[in-house]
Protein backbone atom coordinates (compact mmCIF):
# COMPACT_ATOMS: atom_id res chain seq x y z
CA UNK A 1 0.00 0.00 0.00
CA UNK A 2 2.87 2.35 0.81
CA UNK A 3 4.33 1.81 -2.66
CA UNK A 4 1.04 2.76 -4.33
CA UNK A 5 0.94 5.98 -2.32
CA UNK A 6 4.53 6.74 -3.38
CA UNK A 7 3.68 6.15 -7.05
CA UNK A 8 0.63 8.42 -6.87
CA UNK A 9 2.70 11.06 -5.06
CA UNK A 10 5.34 10.87 -7.82
CA UNK A 11 2.59 11.50 -10.40
CA UNK A 12 1.36 14.62 -8.63
CA UNK A 13 4.89 15.80 -7.85
CA UNK A 14 5.79 15.63 -11.55
CA UNK A 15 2.59 17.42 -12.57
CA UNK A 16 3.16 20.14 -9.97
CA UNK A 17 6.67 20.74 -11.27
CA UNK A 18 5.38 20.82 -14.86
CA UNK A 19 2.74 23.38 -13.93
CA UNK A 20 5.36 25.45 -12.12
CA UNK A 21 7.21 25.77 -15.42
CA UNK A 22 4.06 26.55 -17.47
CA UNK A 23 3.67 23.13 -19.04
CA UNK A 24 -0.07 22.79 -19.45
CA UNK A 25 -2.74 20.36 -20.60
CA UNK A 26 -1.93 16.90 -21.83
CA UNK A 27 1.80 17.61 -21.78
CA UNK A 28 1.66 18.13 -18.00
CA UNK A 29 -0.35 14.93 -17.58
CA UNK A 30 2.12 13.00 -19.77
CA UNK A 31 5.01 14.42 -17.76
CA UNK A 32 3.24 13.21 -14.62
CA UNK A 33 2.85 9.73 -16.07
CA UNK A 34 6.56 9.68 -16.89
CA UNK A 35 7.48 10.46 -13.28
CA UNK A 36 4.91 7.99 -11.99
CA UNK A 37 6.06 5.09 -14.17
CA UNK A 38 9.71 5.87 -13.47
CA UNK A 39 9.04 5.74 -9.73
CA UNK A 40 7.20 2.43 -10.17
CA UNK A 41 10.26 1.11 -12.01
CA UNK A 42 12.46 2.39 -9.17
CA UNK A 43 10.34 0.47 -6.64
CA UNK A 44 10.13 -2.64 -8.84
CA UNK A 45 13.88 -2.84 -9.34
CA UNK A 46 14.29 -2.39 -5.59
CA UNK A 47 12.25 -5.54 -5.02
CA UNK A 48 14.41 -7.56 -7.42
CA UNK A 49 17.79 -5.94 -6.76
CA UNK A 50 17.83 -3.62 -3.73
CA UNK A 51 20.75 -1.38 -4.66
CA UNK A 52 19.76 2.27 -4.65
CA UNK A 53 22.18 3.49 -7.34
CA UNK A 54 21.02 0.80 -9.80
CA UNK A 55 17.40 1.72 -9.08
CA UNK A 56 18.06 5.40 -9.78
CA UNK A 57 20.03 4.59 -12.93
CA UNK A 58 17.33 2.47 -14.57
CA UNK A 59 14.52 4.81 -13.53
CA UNK A 60 16.45 7.68 -15.15
CA UNK A 61 16.98 5.54 -18.25
CA UNK A 62 13.23 4.95 -18.51
CA UNK A 63 12.20 8.56 -18.03
CA UNK A 64 14.78 9.65 -20.62
CA UNK A 65 13.56 7.15 -23.22
CA UNK A 66 9.98 8.14 -22.44
CA UNK A 67 10.84 11.80 -22.96
CA UNK A 68 12.84 11.16 -26.13
CA UNK A 69 9.96 9.09 -27.53
CA UNK A 70 7.22 11.63 -26.76
CA UNK A 71 9.11 14.77 -27.79
CA UNK A 72 8.99 14.31 -31.59
CA UNK A 73 5.42 12.98 -31.49
CA UNK A 74 4.15 16.08 -29.69
CA UNK A 75 6.71 18.40 -31.34
CA UNK A 76 8.01 19.46 -27.96
CA UNK A 77 11.52 19.68 -26.48
CA UNK A 78 12.65 16.61 -24.56
CA UNK A 79 13.12 18.66 -21.38
CA UNK A 80 9.37 19.29 -21.19
CA UNK A 81 8.94 15.64 -20.15
CA UNK A 82 12.39 14.89 -18.75
CA UNK A 83 12.62 17.63 -16.12
CA UNK A 84 9.28 16.96 -14.40
CA UNK A 85 9.75 13.20 -14.78
CA UNK A 86 13.09 13.22 -12.99
CA UNK A 87 11.98 15.46 -10.11
CA UNK A 88 10.81 12.61 -7.83
CA UNK A 89 14.41 11.34 -7.85
CA UNK A 90 16.17 14.53 -6.81
CA UNK A 91 18.11 13.70 -3.63
CA UNK A 92 16.81 16.64 -1.59
CA UNK A 93 16.80 14.76 1.70
CA UNK A 94 20.39 13.71 1.18
CA UNK A 95 21.46 17.25 0.36
CA UNK A 96 19.68 18.60 3.43
CA UNK A 97 21.28 16.12 5.82
CA UNK A 98 24.69 16.51 4.20
CA UNK A 99 24.62 20.25 4.83
CA UNK A 100 23.18 19.76 8.31
CA UNK A 101 26.01 17.40 9.25
CA UNK A 102 28.57 19.79 7.76
CA UNK A 103 27.24 22.73 9.76
CA UNK A 104 27.10 20.69 12.98
CA UNK A 105 30.68 19.50 12.53
CA UNK A 106 29.77 15.80 12.25
CA UNK A 107 32.50 14.92 9.77
CA UNK A 108 31.88 11.17 9.57
CA UNK A 109 28.15 11.53 8.95
CA UNK A 110 28.79 14.43 6.56
CA UNK A 111 31.19 12.31 4.50
CA UNK A 112 28.92 9.27 4.47
CA UNK A 113 25.77 11.18 3.52
CA UNK A 114 27.66 13.39 1.05
CA UNK A 115 29.08 10.40 -0.83
CA UNK A 116 25.67 8.72 -0.89
CA UNK A 117 24.03 11.90 -2.24
CA UNK A 118 26.78 12.36 -4.81
CA UNK A 119 26.38 8.74 -5.90
CA UNK A 120 22.65 9.24 -6.34
CA UNK A 121 23.15 12.36 -8.44
CA UNK A 122 25.81 10.70 -10.59
CA UNK A 123 23.61 7.64 -11.07
CA UNK A 124 20.70 9.79 -12.27
CA UNK A 125 22.96 11.81 -14.59
CA UNK A 126 24.60 8.68 -15.99
CA UNK A 127 21.19 7.13 -16.67
CA UNK A 128 20.05 10.24 -18.54
CA UNK A 129 23.25 10.47 -20.59
CA UNK A 130 23.42 6.77 -21.44
CA UNK A 131 19.74 6.52 -22.41
CA UNK A 132 19.83 9.68 -24.50
CA UNK A 133 22.97 8.56 -26.32
CA UNK A 134 21.58 5.10 -27.08
CA UNK A 135 18.23 6.53 -28.20
CA UNK A 136 19.87 9.04 -30.55
CA UNK A 137 22.23 6.43 -32.02
CA UNK A 138 19.37 4.02 -32.67
CA UNK A 139 17.24 6.81 -34.16
CA UNK A 140 20.15 7.92 -36.37
CA UNK A 141 20.69 4.38 -37.65
CA UNK A 142 16.97 4.03 -38.37
CA UNK A 143 16.95 7.32 -40.31
CA UNK A 144 20.04 6.30 -42.25
CA UNK A 145 18.49 2.96 -43.20
CA UNK A 146 15.26 4.66 -44.21
CA UNK A 147 17.11 7.10 -46.49
CA UNK A 148 19.17 4.27 -47.91
CA UNK A 149 16.02 2.31 -48.86
CA UNK A 150 14.49 5.37 -50.55
CA UNK A 151 17.47 5.84 -52.89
Amino acid sequence: MEEIIQIIAAFFCSIAFALLYNIRGKKAILAGFGGMIAWAIYIGIGIVYPHEMIQYFFAAVFVTWYSEFLAPILKTPVTVFLSPGIIPFVPGRGLYYTMSYALNGEVTLFTEMGLNTLGTAVSIAAGIMAASAVYRIVRGIARFNKRKRLT
